[in-house]
């Protein structure tokens, strides 16, 4: 039975939470994160929350992972205040301040602590901006077939999991239901323009550039991840032209993280994302209990339970800075994209 936080009186640090129900306008439910809107003002805070909800090949899971959303949002909140210090791009975060936000309950609050952003609502760009340092996932399963990723030529011979020359950029369609689609480079400026995507071709690669070395120089490999960007909206509501870096950053559910002690090209690796549930699910697909679409099967305890504990290992050896509200929102504003 999914937990409903309809009942947080229950919620507890260790229960888990797979949706949310709150007395605020504007609700929306991705694939992970409920997203609500802080008053009828359309310029308004968003407050996006951090559910255990796990969605593995575009579906999600009936198990939820307990406390996943926290582990989430306590490493989303290190790496904004990561790329903060270097000045990379603007960032929508404004705080975790829910007291700023009326007609919750001493319940809800609790509930949402620890798993709750507040926001500036943005314009989403319409495109998943991937990069890609190492040849995994479906970036792998292309070069086998043709030698490319998103069409892009690679040298010839690489092996499973081999490092690039050089990072990649791969844009994704977005989609809100079923599977996210790999473009070319130039499908994604026939969508949006080619002048606002070199400039997410270019923040994407910085971002990923600073976060691998980052992360590199504590024992974990980041190999791809992908990111949102938009454009955030002014006092009227509508879009402005200040690009900013939205949604979550550089966790295990939009990233592939391995231990570097463990790395060697030419097999898969183990990972700190989400892989062990995807290798799980790939099991119960080649017996023919499951073809990769909704409704998603339930998971074992023991998946559950190394799922999440490889998430807390992650978070543990990146090592990433404390998050602190007194890092406001003018501190959002100091990166470089405008």
């Amino acid at each position: 039975m999914h937990p409903d936080s309809s009942a947080c009186s229950a919620a507890t640090s260790t229960s888990a939470v797979f949706t949310t129900r709150l007395s605020l306008p504007g609700r929306r439910q991705g694939k992970v994160r409920d997203v609500y809107r802080t008053a009828a003002d359309p310029a308004a805070p968003l407050l996006i929350v951090a559910t255990d909800r796990l969605s593995a090949f575009d579906v999600v899971m009936p198990t939820p992972v307990p406390g996943k959303g926290r582990l989430l949002t306590t490493m989303s909140l290190g790496w904004f205040g990561f790329l903060r210090g270097r000045g990379i791009v603007a960032d929508h975060v404004i705080d975790t301040d829910l007291s700023a936000i009326p007609g919750l309950t001493d319940a809800e609050r609790a509930m949402l602590a620890g798993r709750s952003m507040r926001c500036r609502p943005a314009k989403v760009v319409a495109i998943e901006c991937v990069a890609r340092g190492y040849l995994a996932g479906s970036g792998w399963n292309e070069y086998r077939e043709h030698g490319t990723v998103c069409g892009i030529p690679l040298p010839p011979g690489l092996t499973q999991c081999a490092r690039l020359h050089e990072p990649i950029f791969t844009p994704a369609t977005k989609a809100e239901e079923g599977h996210d689609e790999n473009i070319s480079f130039s499908r994604a400026c026939d969508l949006v323009g080619i002048d606002l995507m070199t400039r997410l071709r270019d923040l994407t690669i910085a971002i990923y550039m600073a976060a691998a070395d980052h992360a590199l120089e504590r024992g974990v490999i980041l190999a791809d991840t992908k990111f949102e960007f938009g454009f955030a909206l002014g006092p009227d509501g509508t879009p402005t032209g200040e690009l900013i870096l939205v949604d979550e950053v550089l966790t295990p559910d939009s990233s592939r993280y391995w231990p570097a002690e463990d790395y060697a090209p030419g097999r898969d690796q183990q990972s700190y994302d989400k892989q062990f549930v995807r290798n799980h699910l790939l099991g119960l697909v080649a017996q023919g209990k499951w073809n990769k679409e909704a409704p998603g099967p339930e998971l074992p305890a023991d998946v559950v339970e190394a799922t999440a504990q490889r998430y807390e290992e992650a978070l543990a050896r990146l090592a990433l800075p404390l998050w602190s509200d007194a890092s406001d929102a003018s501190d959002a504003r100091q990166g470089g994209a405008r």
